[in-house]
């Protein structure tokens, strides 16, 4: 799995998560997933992801977008 794939379904999960949690406990979690979103965002323009550097450090193999 390319770190591509990895910071997807990991962007994915987090907001999913959030989403339950703010169903479940305080709408407060709807920060996170505004986080997330804005991350995403920024990274799609920029190039400059936290996860994929962490990701890349450890070894994994890079896709197209983080190359």
């Amino acid at each position: 799995m390319s770190i591509d794939r990895i910071v997807m379904a990991f962007a994915g999960t987090v907001i999913l998560l959030s989403l339950a949690l703010s169903q479940l406990h305080s709408p407060n979690w709807l920060w996170l997933t505004a986080f997330v979103g804005a991350n995403l965002l920024q990274a799609a323009f920029t190039g400059f992801c936290p996860l994929a550097i962490v990701l890349k450090r450890i070894g994994l193999r890079p896709g197209m977008a983080f190359e």
